[in-house]
Order: C-alpha cells, then sequence, then structure tokens
C-alpha cells in the first residue's frame, strides 16, 4: 500500500517534500566537504614543493627566523592568489572577459 491509497497522504506529504529538500542540502555540503579535502591535498602538495624550493635556494637556513620568512613569503603568495581569484570570479558573475 503507498502512501496515497493509505489516505494519510496531506500529513505525510510536507513531510515526504522537506526530505527531498534535504537531499540536496546533503548533496550541496557533500560537494562542499570534497572540493574542500581536495584543496588540502593539493595546499599540501603545494606546502611541500615550496618547502622543497625554499631548503634548495637557503640551505644553512634553519631554525625558528627561517621558519618566520618562509610564513610570510608564503602568506604573500597567499593573499596575491587570493585577491585574483576573487576578481576573476567577481568577472565570470557578471559575464564579463
Amino acid at each position: 500500500m503507498t502512501i496515497e491509497e493509505h489516505g494519510n497522504f496531506a500529513r505525510v506529504g510536507p513531510v515526504v517534500r522537506w526530505v527531498k529538500g534535504l537531499t540536496g542540502e546533503i548533496s550541496a555540503q557533500l560537494l562542499t566537504l570534497a572540493t574542500s579535502a581536495l584543496g588540502l591535498v593539493a595546499a599540501l602538495a603545494w606546502n611541500d614543493a615550496i618547502q622543497s624550493v625554499f631548503r634548495e635556494y637557503f640551505p644553512s637556513a634553519s631554525g625558528i627566523i627561517a621558519k618566520f620568512l618562509y610564513a610570510l613569503i608564503l602568506s604573500v603568495i597567499i593573499v596575491s592568489v587570493t585577491i585574483n581569484l576573487t576578481k576573476l570570479s567577481n568577472l565570470a558573475k557578471n559575464g564579463r572577459n
């Protein structure tokens, strides 16, 4: 017996619609989580690559000063990339090339 045949669809219908809407929200959240996880993997790969370059050009630099210098350089790069990506995203939203 289906819900419609049972006669309680008037009470159950809103719940069914709510659950269907919820599955869309869950899908959106799962997509966000998966994208974030892949972003983290990419960030860790870039971190390792940048550290390797830093060690190559500054082999004797070890200790707290080198770590702060590395963090500063990385922060400047991240801020620059973020600003450019935000500008690119805004251009795409506005439909301009």
